[in-house]
């Protein structure tokens, strides 16, 4: 069943108005027709079944048949915090973070960094990126679409992040000790919020390894393997969502 995003104020009791780019995408991409069914999302934990009622020039009204509680958030807020890639990398990142279910995104400017982004192409990158963190959230029917926010500091990130989650996890190339690092995941699956940090393709810095355990971030190992940055934040999230989701 195709799922679509709604604005809380274009529900209206058994009245449900789509509004915005899906309209075109209904009408044209998906072709659906007067008393087709489709799901909306309120990004606030509900989930609408819906029927097509009526085609307007900009808006499509449907009525409600089912309204329920969703199901596909992780009780485990995760906030990423991704070291800028080179290329397009970051895309996919963000296109798998949300499928892997993170709550949030903040891409980093590390010491390592290649990339380098001017405040008009940081802000151009970031309306892109909320459209691909949108289109996964969609495909993969999340019940809300996670926030890509601008790139900011490593510096930053970490103040942000120890004022604001329960823990802070910092996977780290030359770490040892996949019991501790278990431990760890088990441990934040059972929070109400963590960071991920993830270096860029250079990794992290020793400075910055030592203004984590400063922060008291928990340093871990993802095992034998050197992981690529795309995939180091995969392999996190995956591990993160599988442990909330057998709780």
């Amino acid at each position: 069943m195709s799922g679509f995003f709604i604005p809380s104020q274009n529900i209206n009791n058994d009245e449900i108005v789509i509004t915005g780019s899906d309209v075109n995408h209904i009408k044209n991409v998906l072709r659906m027709r007067v008393g087709d069914v489709l799901s909306c999302n309120d990004s606030k934990g509900f989930v609408y079944k819906c029927r097509i009622t009526e085609f307007l020039q900009d808006s499509i009204k449907l009525e409600l048949v089912e309204k329920q509680q969703g199901n596909t958030e992780l009780s485990l807020k995760i906030s990423l915090f991704q070291g800028l890639p080179k290329a397009d990398k970051m895309e996919l990142i963000i296109q798998k973070a949300v499928e892997t279910g993170v709550f949030e995104i903040y891409p980093v400017i590390n010491e390592r960094s290649v990339v380098k982004l001017d405040e008009k192409t940081a802000a151009k990158k970031t309306e892109r990126w909320q459209k691909i963190a949108e289109a996964a959230a969609k495909q993969s029917g999340r019940g809300m679409i996670p926030v890509v926010h601008k790139p900011l500091s490593y510096k930053d990130a970490m103040k942000l992040a120890k004022e604001n989650v329960n823990e802070i996890i910092f996977p780290y190339e030359s770490a040892e000790g996949m019991v501790y690092s278990k431990k760890v995941i088990t441990e934040a699956a059972g929070m109400e919020s963590c960071a991920v940090f993830i270096g860029p393709e250079g990794g992290f810095s020793e400075a910055e390894l030592e203004l984590a355990k400063n922060n008291d971030a928990r340093v871990i190992s993802l095992g034998h393997r050197i992981l690529r940055t795309e995939t180091a934040g995969l392999f996190v999230m995956s591990l993160l969502s599988f442990e909330c989701e057998c709780r």
